[in-house]
């Protein structure tokens, strides 16, 4: 059983800063691929950011220069710093990640954590 736990979201001012975190448990052989989703009130859900390990981490367009993603894999945890916050970045922020475990080796599925609201106000 796998479970990703994400803390760190809020209520911040526009041009503010939030650190959002999420904590990938259980049984756990390898994480390959880790990203961050947003969900923005009544609209699909979108790609925020991706970081695999030994590569150059990916943005959206409208996060580049403002966000950054980063991981610690001794703690499988990725981190999405917000810098620069706009009232468009409202969404609730969901991670992921491409894990094999240990009952499924050459097997990577994709978990995903339950959500944690940034609300920006203007």
């Amino acid at each position: 059983q796998v479970q990703l736990v994400e803390v760190g979201g809020g209520l911040v001012q526009a041009g503010g800063s939030l650190r959002l975190s999420c904590a990938a448990s259980g049984s756990i052989f390898r994480i390959n691929r880790m990203d961050w989703y947003r969900q923005p009130p009544g609209r699909q859900r979108e790609l925020v950011a991706t970081i695999i390990s030994g590569s150059s981490p990916n943005y959206a367009d409208s996060v580049k220069g403002r966000f950054t993603i980063s991981r610690d894999d001794a703690k499988n945890t990725v981190y999405l710093q917000m810098n620069s916050l706009k009232p468009e970045d409202t969404a609730v922020y969901f991670c992921s990640a491409l894990i094999t475990t240990p009952q499924a080796m050459g097997v990577m599925m994709k978990y995903w954590g339950q959500g944690t609201q940034v609300t920006v106000s203007s």
